[in-house]
């Protein structure tokens, strides 16, 4: 039986894509990212459970959303303000005949954070699985102090202060066999200067997840981590210029960037009774770049 190259699904650099401001929208996007929409089939790993998804409009919160919804669970999709992506995340989550909840604000809100947690659970029932993916990345810089305090301050109350917030109103709703999972980055162990506060932020992920695993392990709720590499995703059109954007992954191993897609698979094992023993592991989906 003949298998799939893995350097092959896909598209590969050159992009011709455009520039976009933050905080980025898949609808603009000439060459669409692959959220699973034709490929991903589900097995019931996730029945009837509940997942709140953070900046689940598009990128690897879609995918996520997506493949637990055609798992079983119903699905609170968080995001900003990108109500266009955000309707086809809920409508991909109705397809396969589950509830989708859509839950627009910021993140960097504390009482958005409590307000989503306490949302999905009434309406939809119960919380079994959060997902702390939402980020901000502000655009790559030439020089470090081209990055200011205000952007500083914006890209680690999105990206890891919130997470305090989430996980501190999640744990008033999740049960034993609880679930958390938070999204690093290959930059957590690789980072680059142009993007260091976003870099920084990573890293700080990667220490929050280790942290909580002993107090929550008592409470039988896990906590776990994905590192992706280079993914294709509207964050992608909002941090670097055309030039960058137009060889975007061409570094990789795989001389590509993964598709969302690729990803979700990970967030499906991590959510699952199948890693039941893993607990405050950090799962890279790099394409083969070492987090080390």
């Amino acid at each position: 039986m003949n298998r799939p190259d893995p350097r092959t699904p896909g598209p590969k650099p050159p992009f011709a894509e455009r520039e976009q401001p933050a905080p980025g929208y898949e609808q603009r996007m000439r060459q669409r990212p692959d959220h699973g929409e034709t490929t991903y089939v589900g097995h019931g790993r996730l029945r009837d459970r509940v997942a709140l998804v953070t900046g689940a409009d598009s990128g690897i919160g879609r995918a996520v959303a997506l493949a637990f919804a055609r798992e079983g669970a119903d699905v609170g999709i968080s995001y900003l303000e990108e109500h266009e992506d955000a309707r086809e995340t809920a409508r991909l989550v109705e397809e396969a005949q589950r509830r989708a909840l859509l839950l627009p604000g910021d993140v960097a809100d504390p009482r958005h954070c409590a307000n989503i947690v306490e949302k999905t659970a009434a309406t939809l029932g119960r919380l079994d699985v959060l997902v702390n993916n939402a980020a901000f990345q502000g655009k790559a810089v030439e020089s470090f102090e081209d990055i200011d305090a205000e952007r500083v301050e914006r890209t680690f109350r999105t990206n890891i202060i919130s997470m305090f917030h989430l996980v501190h109103a999640a744990l008033k709703r999740l049960p034993a066999g609880g679930v958390i999972i938070n999204v690093a980055s290959i930059q957590a162990y690789a980072p680059s200067a142009a993007i260091v506060d976003y870099a920084s932020t990573k890293g700080a992920i990667v220490t929050f997840t280790k942290g909580l695993v002993s107090d929550l392990a008592k409470r039988g709720i896990r906590v776990n981590c994905v590192a992706p590499g280079p993914v294709w995703t509207p964050l992608v059109m909002q941090s670097y210029p055309k030039e960058r954007i137009a060889k975007f992954g061409a570094d990789s191993p795989m001389e590509r960037p993964a598709q969302p897609a690729e990803i979700a698979p990970a967030f499906v094992f991590l959510a699952s009774d199948e890693s039941r023993f893993v607990n405050g592991e950090v799962l890279g989906v790099t394409g083969g770049r070492p987090l080390a």
